[in-house]
């Protein structure tokens, strides 16, 4: 792929700047269209890596949030967004994969793990959603879309000693990720249940409901969650919204439901990239069932 010119970039003028993007956003689209996740997460070679890192240099450039709503606006986009959004989550799941093998592996799981190229991230990320949602030892978390490395109940449980529940719709993942625990030796304060959003609500409750950036559907997961959260349950929520990675977030398409109040916004500060979202549900219409 052609390197981005990034003189271009520099200028205010609109068309100065989109014509690359917009050029780098249909070669990335052009090389992984078609493609299933089966064969993502089976492919041995540097093709989708470099496709990967590609695409993560282009979400990194610093353009303002103005212009990056400009180009995000391009209906004639937006079939390349979803397939790119599709592409990255599926890509990290595999990394995330492959690290928690790797951790399985180790004759030292907890270095291992320390390997992990985004652990700072999550660990700003956890500490974030810890202060945010008012949380204290003992307290219980659950977090839809946990994967098959759950990273962000691992830290919650570990440094803030919380325990967690995590949600994976994938049975795999969801069973490679109780091995890791295992291994790690936190199966007593994490739970892995393989379900979804339906799986909700447990016997259990929880002081927060964490909902991962990739968990999907958004809207199918926040309509349900507000039909069956009691009133004032915590919910947090990770989006992107800086620049253009905003491509890869959903939520800029769905409104929340009513039942959710947002009570505290945090954006990100190097090195985490996303923002946390907090909310609190409201108490429901008479006539309507707790």
């Amino acid at each position: 792929m052609a390197a981005i010119n990034k003189n271009a970039l520099l200028s205010n003028s609109m068309c100065n700047y989109a014509e690359p993007i917009i050029g780098e956003i249909r070669e990335i689209y052009s090389a992984i269209k078609g493609l299933t996740d089966v064969e993502i997460y089976q492919d041995t070679s540097n093709h989708l890596k470099t496709i990967f890192k590609r695409l993560d240099y282009l979400i990194a450039l610093d353009i303002s949030d103005k212009h990056a709503e400009e180009l995000l606006s391009n209906s004639g986009l937006k079939v390349a967004f979803d397939v790119i959004a599709r592409f990255r989550s599926t890509y990290i799941a595999k990394l995330e994969i492959e690290h928690a093998k790797a951790i399985l592996k180790s004759s030292d799981s907890w270095e291992a793990l320390k390997n992990w190229d985004h652990l700072h991230n999550y660990l700003q990320l956890a500490q974030t959603e810890y202060l945010g949602s008012g949380l204290r030892p003992g307290d219980c978390v659950l977090f839809l879309g946990s994967g098959p490395l759950p990273i962000s109940l691992i830290i919650l449980c570990r440094l803030y000693g919380l325990r967690g529940i995590g949600i994976e719709q994938e049975p795999d993942r969801a069973e490679l990720s109780r091995t890791v625990l295992d291994k790690l030796g936190l199966s007593d304060r994490i739970k892995i249940i393989a379900g979804n959003h339906f799986s909700v609500p447990l016997e259990e409750r929880p002081e927060l409901v964490l909902v991962a950036a990739q968990a999907e559907p958004k809207r199918a997961i926040f309509d349900h969650l507000a039909k069956v959260l009691p009133a004032g349950r915590k919910v947090s929520y990770r989006i992107y919204e800086k620049g253009l990675r905003k491509l890869l977030d959903t939520f800029y398409r769905y409104e929340l439901p009513e039942q959710f109040k947002e009570y505290l916004r945090v954006r990100p500060k190097p090195p985490a990239n996303n923002t946390v979202v907090f909310l609190t549900t409201r108490s429901r219409k008479k006539g309507k069932s707790e």
